[in-house]
């Protein structure tokens, strides 16, 4: 089923722990089908994944003891975009070499997403994607 987005929203705060992650991922993919974007289509599986990739990030590596996490999805005007906040003002995110198993979120937020970037928040700081809506994405 095919739909423009026009102004929709959903905000929530998570636990910092790999349940709240796992928690936001979910939901950000039941939203977006709810917003006409099935489950197994390719903007749901895009946005699915950079949000649990962001959330994961937020988690792992801007964790603040007794904070939470929170994050943000809005589409509009053919673009999804989803933000996620946490409250470690120090470590920026950045595309790094991967080691083992770990470094390949951010290679493949900028591999799936139309655009992404950081900014700066009080504390803290907020990583976001956007995902336009094609033919690519809802075929």
């Amino acid at each position: 089923m095919k739909s423009e987005i026009s102004t929709q929203e959903f905000a929530m705060r998570f636990t910092a722990t790999p349940r709240g992650a796992r928690l936001a991922r979910r939901l950000v993919s039941l939203r977006l089908d709810e917003w006409g974007h099935p489950y197994d289509g390719r903007l749901n599986e895009a946005v699915t994944l950079i949000a649990a990739e962001l959330a994961a990030n937020a988690v792992r590596h801007g964790r603040v003891p007794g904070r939470d996490f929170h994050l943000r999805l809005a589409g509009e005007e053919g673009v999804v975009r989803v933000e996620v906040s946490d409250t470690l003002t120090e470590r920026l995110p950045e595309i790094r070499v991967p080691c083992g198993e770990s470094g390949r979120g951010l290679i493949l937020v900028e591999a799936l997403a139309d655009k992404w970037g950081v900014a700066p928040r009080q504390p803290g700081k907020t990583v976001w994607a956007e995902v336009r809506q094609s033919p690519a994405t809802e075929g």
